[in-house]
């Protein structure tokens, strides 16, 4: 039987922060990415998103359109299937959008209903940014999980201003401090010291860079705050890879560059992970297929670390 074959459309967009976003990667400005279309002879429309991080380790914008741009007008099931490994993005963006095809003529729910992690500015803004996020969201019992970012400024600089946020945030608040990869041991274990003194501190996030993993398992096992990898697992080999070095605090997921959502599903099925599911800034078409498998598959005491609208104008 001839595999049918998909009309494909694909669409380049750039969509500009409202302010830049500064991680101990750099200044992030502008996220730029690709919505791919595919139409059946039914007429039926499945979207998807390619939305890549390449200093996560995913391909470039450049890389993921010369891929669209190589295939035409037209893909079908088993090129959607061959995607290659270097290509996560791609990938999920593509299995998404033929899910989402067929799909086509089934009730969906825009989005499932979880809590949100909401992202806080890096530095001095975190102490302000936080009441109004808090306002918007309307969180009246004050059981809100907040994710900052660390390893911006000198140490000195942001613990002076963790522990004034800290002070500030109410009781029930949570706190990620999310490091990207930007510290030395010295100083994750300066910010492990700070973590000791409170409750608030939900865990810390790549504190040290995915070559020291190492270390870092050496330092989750010598203080009591949990730490998650991110960069370390950012796609699904890497992912397998920390489960069998003996990997045991949690995970944080990033569909959108990870792959297959198909493997992900399949691999994280196997095992009893702690996965909290996070965003890379795509669009809503890239949101909804993410949030789905974060309702399926992520922990579901842990809030998703979606809470990105306020980062874009719409």
């Amino acid at each position: 039987m001839v595999d049918c074959f998909y009309q494909l459309k694909f669409h380049p967009y750039q969509r500009p922060f409202c302010h830049p976003l500064y991680t101990s990667h750099g200044v992030w400005r502008v996220r730029e990415g690709i919505i791919v279309e595919i139409n059946d002879a039914m007429n039926r429309l499945g979207r998807g998103e390619i939305a890549p991080l390449p200093w996560f380790g995913s391909e470039t914008i450049a890389e993921a359109l010369q891929f669209c741009r190589q295939l035409g007008n037209a893909v079908n099931k088993v090129d959607i299937i061959h995607i290659p490994d270097n290509l996560p993005a791609c990938q999920f963006a593509f299995e998404s959008a033929l899910t989402d095809l067929e799909n086509y003529s089934t009730t969906k729910t825009k989005y499932p209903s979880l809590n949100y992690a909401y992202l806080l500015p890096a530095g001095d803004d975190a102490l302000t940014a936080w009441q109004t996020l808090t306002k918007q969201n309307d969180y009246s019992d004050n059981r809100i999980t907040f994710k900052w970012k660390i390893g911006v400024q000198s140490l000195t600089k942001e613990i002076r201003i963790g522990k004034k946020l800290l002070q500030l945030l109410p009781t029930k608040a949570k706190l990620r401090l999310d490091a990207n990869g930007g510290l030395t041991i010295q100083k994750a274990e300066e910010w492990l010291k700070l973590a000791a003194q409170t409750d608030k501190i939900e865990f810390i996030e790549q504190p040290l860079p995915p070559q020291q993993f190492t270390q870092m398992l050496t330092l989750s096992k010598d203080y009591s705050t949990p730490l998650a990898l991110d960069e370390s697992v950012a796609n699904l080999n890497q992912l397998e890879k920390c489960v069998q070095k003996g990997w045991e605090g949690i995970f944080v997921i990033k569909p959108a560059i990870a792959g297959k959502p198909s493997r992900l599903r399949q691999f994280c099925q196997q095992y009893s992970l702690d996965l909290v599911f996070s965003s890379v800034f795509e669009t809503e078409i890239g949101r909804q297929a993410a949030l789905e498998l974060a309702a399926e598959l992520g922990n579901p005491n842990r809030a998703v670390g979606f809470g990105i609208d306020s980062w874009f104008k719409n």
